[in-house]
């Protein structure tokens, strides 16, 4: 375990109450709203005002996609995902949010272990929602109101296919600073166009599998720097992909007219990046002995404006621009989207926008400041989405999980006001799958369960091992993994 965050960052774990919590938020100059839990039933157990294949999901709690780069090679299933999935069923969570990125084809994965959905794969995609909803009807007697979505994905600029070490890059448009750091050196990694319209077939045939394979509804992709959300920056790529807001949200608007016009009726979802930065690195004039150093932006200089991501300030992007964002709502409500799932940056080169935590990943960097700030920027950036939202569209809120022992809290807040529509877990679900559900029926948290964001279920995966919740989690405390990810993090700093 890595050293202590620097003095001045809030400690959550020593905060013994809502008023420590919110005066240190005031010390921070940011507001997060957080209630009693006992102050009356909770408005994370309403059901949703939302109709997706028949069904309203039956409360506010949501399960985001995660990886957990344990299938096979051939994009099948596995025991560990058959794990993580009956515990995403047992988690009383209402919906499932992609429950696990899944690749579109072969060449597009993030690790060569993701999985694939193809018609092969179907029948153990399959027993994974069976699964699901067994240990779901098991636990909570009825799966009428539970609500499962697939995640369709091209990992473009991240692909790994076939080694977990080797980028086989595969970009919308060459980017000046991020070339470097993922080996994209030529053009020829540039989708052409007719190869984008190739992607979009790969696409519609996943989710004709998705639709087969018991999904009620389909997210599309759109953050974190994977291949959609890339488009979404596109600016200085020519030609009908590239350059205008109609251009970069085209291969969108062409997946989805693709599988209506293939007669499937499944619904959509939309996972993105509300705002993204400059790309961030460790600043090794200000690292500790032995440690990664503070984030800090690239060198930008000789790229403004900075026509290189979306939800971004072109003039300065160490700043975001929620502009684009409120147009991609108003387009959400064109398209016929029922739910957006937000998130910010990406986890390759911003985590600290997505993912806030006092311990950083071994590809990271250390906080440059108190973590509860991004997690106020996210939640607010997502309240301005929510206020802007046409009636019809979902809203998931994240970036909670650092908020630790007050994550209830301050999720029965943010539902209560309206700030959005339910509140979607990740990493937080790795340890303590009930803990929204526990909130709800009044029952004290878990607190030996609840993760503290020491960051190894990415740290695992960036040095090749098998995702997971290493710290809290004996399955995985077990596993000689366990040893190696120690080794790992010592050598890396974090």
């Amino acid at each position: 375990m890595s050293a202590s965050p620097p003095a001045p960052f809030v400690r959550l774990g020593a905060l013994k109450s809502l008023d420590d919590f919110h005066n240190a938020c005031t010390s921070l100059g940011i507001e997060l709203p957080a209630e009693a839990l006992n102050a009356g039933p909770s408005p994370l157990g309403d059901p949703a005002p939302l109709l997706i294949n028949g069904k309203c999901p039956g409360n506010r709690i949501v399960v985001h996609p995660m990886e957990g780069w344990d299938g096979t090679t051939t994009g099948g299933v596995s025991d560990e995902m058959r794990r993580r999935w009956r515990r995403f069923g047992e988690s009383g969570a209402k919906m499932i949010c992609g429950a696990e990125a899944m690749a579109v084809r072969p060449d597009g994965r993030a690790n060569p272990n993701q999985l694939i959905l193809t018609e092969d794969n179907k029948a153990g995609i399959g027993e994974l929602v069976g699964i699901l909803k067994n240990a779901h009807a098991e636990r909570y007697k009825t799966t009428d109101d539970l609500v499962i979505g697939f995640q369709l994905t091209h990992s473009g600029r991240f692909c790994r296919p076939h080694d977990k070490s080797r980028w086989e890059s595969r970009v919308a448009f060459r980017h000046p600073i991020l070339d470097r750091k993922f080996n994209v050196t030529s053009d020829e990694q540039v989708l052409t166009d007719l190869e984008v319209e190739a992607l979009i077939a790969d696409f519609v045939r996943a989710a004709r599998v998705a639709w087969e394979a018991g999904a009620d509804f389909v997210d599309l992709k759109h953050c974190h720097g994977y291949l959609l959300h890339e488009f979404l920056g596109a600016h200085t790529r020519p030609g009908k992909y590239g350059g205008s807001f109609e251009n970069r949200t085209r291969i969108l608007r062409e997946i989805i007219a693709g599988i209506r016009a293939d007669d499937n009726p499944i619904d959509f979802g939309v996972r993105l990046s509300l705002y993204d930065k400059v790309p961030h690195r460790p600043d090794a004039d200000r690292a500790n002995p032995g440690k990664l150093g503070p984030g800090i932006p690239e060198d930008f200089s000789t790229c403004l404006p900075y026509g290189y991501g979306f939800g971004v300030n072109q003039k300065d992007p160490t700043n975001i621009d929620l502009t684009e964002t409120f147009q991609f709502v108003a387009l959400c409500d064109e398209l016929g989207i029922k739910v957006l799932n937000t998130s910010a940056g990406s986890p390759y080169y911003t985590p600290h926008l997505q993912r806030p935590a006092s311990y950083p990943p071994s590809d990271g960097y250390q906080p440059a400041y108190d973590p509860l700030i991004d997690v106020a920027r996210l939640i607010h950036a997502v309240r301005e989405v929510k206020a802007r939202a046409p009636r019809g569209l979902y809203v998931i809120g994240s970036g909670y999980t650092y908020l630790q022992d007050f994550l209830p809290a301050v999720a029965t807040a943010v539902i209560r006001q309206g700030w959005a529509d339910a509140i979607g877990l990740g990493r937080a679900m790795l340890s303590y799958p009930a803990m929204l559900t526990d909130a709800i029926s009044g029952k004290p948290a878990e607190k030996k369960f609840i993760c503290r964001t020491f960051s190894d279920c990415t740290t695992a995966p960036r040095n090749g091992l098998i995702s997971g919740c290493y710290p809290l989690d004996k399955f995985y405390t077990q596993r000689p993994e366990h040893a190696l990810l120690k080794e790992i993090k010592k050598k890396s700093g974090a």
